[in-house]
């Protein structure tokens, strides 16, 4: 192990999905650089790693535009708070963890300082806005891209020091996922025909659960006879399950997603990562999306994309599971597209074998990414070029 002084470093994960992408590096980072100093913005997981926390993910997260522009202050704050930081402790460099608008506005602000920028998730300039990519090849020293086709457009752009890294969903679940066979014999097709077993997965944010969770349950009634299940996230407040829990037969945790998802036939989702780790299991799965009128008006306005909006399907370049946006998130569209499945063999079955090409899609060029980082740090230290 090579020996480093004291070195600062800030780091940014603004939503539970951000430090999730965190705890798949940061180990084996702090484990290269034992000396290395984090501080920033991150959550419970990354405190135990020995983070320094200026702010907590749970104030910083936000879902939809609308939320973004009530708390654009409270981001005004952060942003300069945080900067002022980096100038007190000499920080030299920073990692950056999605969270697109706070983080690349911060990016600009970091290269100004001499501070180089790891930026890890790439942001989805592809989707809209790819005027962005110029914003990273000038700010940031090295790109992290966690989907299969999005290096080579970011390289086209000009973001030259762009790396493709496994996702961070494979890092916590290849070894459980990756060498099994096609999981067609021990959930045989006769036991979702008779009683399907359906998972709930309402989100990881208020907003999600409260917009969400009663059409999962009004959807549950309306489908009869199955054995329902929810994954419950500490990050909501309990008061919002809590009408709804007498309705399920089994509850995990968040942490406990991976049991969760063993035991589904088929589940309901809010669109976010957790799709994806629905794809890695092979559960076939209903994607809902529901946010406010505001940012409605501004998605279909002012954004030209029209491709998938879920995470699983974006990596699939398909439509794989269906996507129920909006005023389409209803319970009778849910019903419809469980039982296309229940009822129908072939279907369920050809779903299946696509999702169980998940895990070949999202493996990268490099395999350690805290230990690529470690060395960027070290490099630095001892006067060369990171």
């Amino acid at each position: 192990m090579d020996r480093m002084l004291e070195e600062s470093c800030l780091i940014i994960a603004g939503e539970k999905s951000g430090e999730e992408h965190a705890m798949s590096f940061l180990p084996d980072l702090l484990q290269r650089c034992p000396n290395l100093k984090l501080f920033g913005v991150g959550g419970d997981e990354m405190k135990a790693l020995g983070v320094e926390l200026n702010y907590h993910l749970k104030d910083f997260s936000s879902w939809g535009v609308s939320e973004v522009i009530g708390k654009i202050p409270f981001y005004i704050n952060a942003h300069k708070a945080l900067l002022k930081e980096v100038e007190k402790r000499k920080a030299r460099y920073a990692i950056l963890i999605d969270f697109q608008d706070f983080n690349l506005r911060l990016a600009k602000q970091l290269k100004k300082r001499g501070v180089e920028v790891l930026y890890y998730v790439a942001p989805q300039a592809w989707a809209w806005k790819a005027h962005r990519a110029q914003t990273l090849a000038k700010t940031v020293n090295t790109l992290f891209t966690i989907i299969p086709f999005e290096k080579e457009w970011f390289t086209k752009r000009g973001v030259d020091q762009c790396r493709s890294v496994p996702h961070p969903l494979w890092f916590h679940y290849h070894k459980q996922v990756g060498e099994r066979s096609l999981d067609l014999e021990s959930k045989p097709y006769s036991k979702v025909v008779k009683k399907p077993r359906i998972l709930c997965l309402p989100g990881s944010r208020n907003a999600e659960v409260r917009s969400l969770l009663p059409r999962f349950y009004e959807a549950l009634n309306e489908y009869g006879d199955c054995e329902a299940g929810i994954v419950v996230s500490p990050n909501v407040n309990a008061s919002l399950y809590k009408p709804y829990f007498s309705s399920f037969s089994k509850i995990w945790n968040h942490g406990n997603i991976a049991d969760a998802l063993e035991w589904a036939d088929m589940s309901l989702a809010a669109s976010g990562t957790v799709t994806l780790t629905c794809a890695l299991f092979e559960v076939p799965t209903v994607v809902c999306y529901s946010s406010s009128f505001l940012n409605e008006f501004i998605f279909y306005t002012f954004l030209s994309y029209d491709g998938p909006i879920s995470l699983a399907n974006i990596v699939h370049e398909e439509n794989i599971f269906p996507e129920l946006v909006q005023e389409g998130a209803t319970s009778f569209n849910m019903v419809n597209a469980l039982r296309k499945w229940s009822q129908n063999q072939e279907c369920y079955e050809e779903v299946k074998r696509k999702l169980s090409t998940t895990v070949s899609k999202i493996s990268g060029e490099v395999e350690n990414v805290g230990t690529y980082m470690g060395d960027i740090i070290l490099k630095g230290q001892k006067g060369g070029e990171a």
